[in-house]
């Protein structure tokens, strides 16, 4: 392959047609003409000596070598366009970036929610797109840009991943107000003749890693329902006997219609930080956002 007839218009347009595998669609994105997006594809199965893109009834498929050079053509190009943003001055006032975010339904409430009010006051420029988090999949969403960040429980985040710790988060006990058992004080055998709601991030599940705690300590509780989000637990708690065990950070702004126990018998806590790859690391805009849930998660009440 003669790389010297290769240059940086061609390998964004090569990029651009292998996401899209669609010329028409490539020439919109990219703003160029199809006749001169074909030309341009034409001089790349010349260079490759590869057609590439096969035509179908329905667009194009790569190519085997298509396919081999796609990563290491997206990771190339990401890492140069980072560097030239990196130079860049992000004014937030101004800017205009979207930034997509992985993350579960509790990061939703706790973090996102204050992180939207902020960013709209200081970047109204400045969109965020929430996508649903799947820690098996965490790792390929942000090496392919699905997800530019991941805010999550880091047990085990890759080595080649960037992460940086957010806070300590730890559980309340809650229920409707003036709930005739939930006082101050409670204990262990108080808490497990309780009637429990409990989240499974798996569905269906009645068991959670608390009760791991509680059966080493010779108990069980009584779980009668298992809801697949936490953001509905406190309107089922509000308006019924049942009780829940809850991030506290679930909590803002929802203070008034619930009682809070605490347990200080209970250790139970984990860790919430940021993951992201190299690609996003030195850009600018993507900096600043960073900074900004450093700032909402430090202002934010917890340990």
């Amino acid at each position: 392959m003669d790389t010297n007839h290769l240059d940086l218009n061609l390998l964004a347009i090569l990029e651009t047609l292998l996401a899209e595998r669609n010329v028409t669609k490539a020439a919109a994105r990219l703003h160029l003409s199809q006749p001169a997006v074909s030309a341009q594809l034409s001089r790349l199965r010349d260079i490759f000596d590869d057609p590439l893109l096969l035509p179908t009834r329905r667009g194009m498929i790569p190519t085997e070598r298509a396919l081999q050079l796609a990563g290491p053509l997206r990771d190339a190009l990401d890492q140069l366009r980072n560097a030239v943003q990196s130079h860049q001055d992000f004014d937030p006032a101004s800017a205009e970036l979207t930034v997509s975010i992985a993350c579960s339904d509790y990061i939703q409430a706790a973090v996102i929610a204050p992180l939207a009010q902020a960013s709209r006051q200081r970047a109204p420029g400045v969109r965020i797109a929430v996508r649903h988090l799947a820690p098996a999949l965490m790792e390929p969403q942000l090496a392919s840009g699905e997800a530019d960040l991941a805010i999550a429980t880091p047990d085990a985040t890759p080595s080649h991943l960037r992460s940086r710790h957010l806070f300590d988060e730890t559980y309340v006990l809650i229920g409707r107000r003036s709930h005739p058992r939930l006082v101050e004080g409670l204990t262990i055998d108080d808490y497990v003749a309780l009637e429990h709601v409990v989240v499974s991030r798996h569905g269906g599940h009645f068991r959670t890693p608390i009760d791991d705690s509680l059966e080493a300590l010779g108990r069980k509780s009584k779980v009668v329902l298992s809801a697949g989000s936490f953001l509905f637990v406190p309107e089922i708690v509000s308006e019924s006997d049942l009780v829940a065990l809850v991030p506290r950070r679930l909590l803002q702004r929802r203070e008034e219609r619930l009682t809070m126990i605490e347990l200080p018998w209970l250790g139970e806590r984990f860790e919430v930080g940021m993951i992201w790859h190299e690609r996003s690391h030195g850009h600018a805009g993507h900096r600043w956002l960073r900074e900004l849930i450093v700032e909402i998660a430090g202002d934010r009440t917890g340990t």
